[in-house]
């Protein structure tokens, strides 16, 4: 039986996941689920991410799915916990489902000699604190500054991310960001989107500043969970197989994906 691992976000980000993902487990199947005809998440209340989210993984699990990975800032600090401690024990209770967040917060206090870090994210990702609630629990000496940059995700998905209109708007918040913690000399970038505007974001950090992506940490956490749970990862079947579903218009979405995902994407439509 074909038990492929699920990848979903609510919308695009999380193919910069899928993609690093590959890179570490080639071998393995995956199944992609974008909730793009939702999306954005990022300015939505905690009960709606959560119901969106659930839904979500009820779907993937009907696709045979026994580990999820929610590949969204957003959903993973909004709705994961709930999911995990309160929908799983009685939906599927053999099957797992793990978010993003905690991956990059367990090691990225090993990336700052300053010991302050930022974080550019979403609304809805500044506003939960998980980074910073995650981070203290296993660096309590770092100093955290968040930055929310509500309109990046919405000039990448214009595909404008590499536009001389997104420089206003990278750089404002690269120097907000500064300005509030100067010593400052690793950012997070905590948004799967964000990685597109990595180019702009160099540009106006100063050399110093380490940038972190999420999508290489994820992975290389994802191999290190299944090495430590052959339970689950002898379930995982490895053909190479990649499936993308969305609750967009398949065309729509494939268009835009294949920026995302560095390669051509053929989709197919799913109601949620």
């Amino acid at each position: 039986m074909k038990s492929p691992i699920g990848i979903f976000d609510s919308g695009f980000g999380g193919l910069t996941v899928l993609r690093e993902i590959e890179k570490t487990l080639p071998q393995y199947d995956f199944i992609y689920l974008g909730d793009n005809a939702r999306a954005p998440y990022g300015n939505r209340s905690f009960e709606i991410i959560h119901k969106y989210s659930l839904e979500a993984v009820k779907w993937l699990f009907e696709k045979e799915c026994r580990l999820i990975i929610i590949a969204c800032n957003t959903a993973s600090s909004k709705a994961l916990r709930t999911i995990q401690q309160s929908d799983l024990p009685t939906l599927a209770p053999e099957r797992r489902v793990l978010g993003i967040i905690r991956p990059m917060t367990e090691i990225i206090g090993t990336y700052s000699k300053s010991n302050h870090i930022g974080i550019l994210g979403t609304v809805g990702t500044v506003t939960s604190n998980s980074y910073l609630i995650e981070i203290k629990k296993s660096f309590p000496e770092i100093t955290i500054t968040q930055e929310a940059c509500p309109l990046w995700v919405p000039i990448v998905e214009n595909n404008e991310f590499d536009s001389d209109g997104a420089d206003f708007f990278v750089k404002r918040h690269i120097k907000a960001i500064l300005n509030q913690d100067p010593a400052i000399d690793t950012l997070i970038l905590g948004c799967t989107h964000y990685p597109l505007l990595l180019n702009k974001i160099e540009r106006f950090c100063p050399s110093h500043i380490r940038i972190v992506s999420q999508g290489a940490i994820v992975a290389h956490s994802l191999q290190n969970y299944l090495s430590r749970h052959p339970e689950i990862e002898k379930q995982c079947t490895k053909n190479a197989l990649r499936e993308f579903y969305t609750s967009e218009t398949a065309e729509n979405f494939d268009q835009l994906a294949a920026i995302f995902y560095k390669s051509h994407v053929y989709s197919k439509h799913v109601d949620l």
